[in-house]
């Protein structure tokens, strides 16, 4: 369990860096840079597509050189690279370059960390130690949000200050990379070299991978929940305040959740997360008015249980459906899946924001939550 707290500690850190600066993007588009929500949908969505190419190369490349460390350490450095970007920023295009050298960090560093986690836990507790470390990134996320917060309400329009902070926890995160043990090249001496091939994957595990692909079509950034709190009147700071009630569900849920994955089965808190979120973004698209808007309190906080429900859940059955030789390359290919289903749903989500309306963005993405959720049903 070392690694997996160790690596829980990196990604504790490297949250607070990320939800210090994440949540306040939106509005430092859009009134700061004067950007437009299908700009911030467009940029989003290449950002997430264009990293979630690496995620499955970062994968076979750490499945077939047996270095998953040194994979992980360089993600995480360009990440905080990602933020110095955004310090520096003065236009939307540097922002845009901000997020995709951000996101391209997360693309390198996901599929040779998590199994790195499943290598260092014994498989029928790999629903914990995924539940783990999503709750200490979620703790960080807590803590990063609050900090967003706190500097916002005191320091308010001063975007390029928090962005510069964030880059000490990010540091810090990287540093802590260097205490993990990673197993030997001897160690997986009998293993099979791995391949790219999609037939070499279990049928359960690929039809699993066409659901999540269909449930991210509607599963736009969350930068737009954030937008349709400052549309219905919630200022800035306490758009952040719902994000930090997101988290704070969010961290709370994971750890059991896992657990409780190890005991029961995968499928029924995976189904459970994606109605979760169809019922979700329905009730976002179902308030419209001002008066209303406290309704977001809620919404938010069971967006949380989506979250803790099927993030870790979700790669810890990558990881017992995936052969061994494969396994950092499954979780890279299901990483990449959802980041390429990410820029349409980005997309589609701007476009119809600006030119329907913000309710036809979340009637769609629930919609596909919803069909998703059915989906798992049978492919489990």
């Amino acid at each position: 369990m070392f690694n997996v707290i160790v690596l829980g500690l990196t990604s504790f850190f490297t949250d607070i860096s990320s939800e210090m600066v994440y949540p306040l993007i939106p509005f430092f588009l859009t009134t700061t840079l004067g950007a437009s929500p299908a700009l911030l949908g467009i940029i989003e969505g290449v950002a997430e597509s264009v990293a979630s190419l690496l995620k499955v190369v970062s994968g076979y490349i750490s499945d077939k050189f047996r270095n998953r460390k040194v994979l992980a350490i360089t993600g995480y450095s360009s990440s905080a690279l990602g933020k110095f970007l955004l310090f520096i920023a003065n236009s939307w295009g540097f922002v845009f370059a901000g997020r995709v050298v951000d996101r391209l960090g997360k693309g390198i560093r996901t599929a040779p960390r998590d199994a790195l986690i499943a290598e260092s836990t014994q498989e029928n507790k790999h629903g914990m130690a995924f539940g783990l470390h999503r709750a200490l990134d979620t703790t960080g996320a807590v803590i990063g949000v609050a900090l967003a917060y706190f500097f916002l309400t005191q320091q308010a329009g001063k975007y390029r200050e928090v962005f510069l902070w964030s880059l000490v926890p990010a540091l810090f995160g990287v540093l802590l990379l260097f205490f993990v043990r990673e197993k030997t090249r001897r160690q997986f001496s009998q293993s099979k070299p791995p391949s790219l091939r999609w037939k070499i994957l279990p049928r359960k595990l690929q039809l699993f991978l066409v659901v999540a692909f269909i449930f991210t079509l509607g599963n736009s950034s969350n930068t737009f929940l954030l937008l349709r709190a400052q549309n219905l009147d919630f200022t800035p700071a306490t758009a952040i305040l719902l994000y930090l009630v997101y988290n704070i569900v969010y961290g709370i849920v994971s750890y059991p959740a896992g657990k409780l994955s190890d005991r029961i089965g995968r499928k029924h808190i995976l189904v459970a997360g994606y109605a979760f979120y169809g019922l979700v973004y329905l009730g976002f698209a179902f308030v419209s008015a001002p008066e209303e808007a406290w309704i977001l309190w809620g919404l938010f906080g069971l967006y949380g249980l989506y979250s803790g429900f099927t993030d870790g859940i979700e790669r810890a059955l990558i990881t017992d459906l995936a052969p061994a030789e494969v396994r950092a390359t499954a979780i890279g290919l299901h990483a990449t899946i959802l980041g390429i289903g990410l820029f349409p749903a980005s997309f589609v989500a701007g476009e119809l924001w600006q030119h329907i309306g913000p309710s036809a963005a979340f009637y769609f993405g629930g919609g596909m939550g919803i069909v998703a959720a059915i989906g798992l049903l049978f492919v489990l």
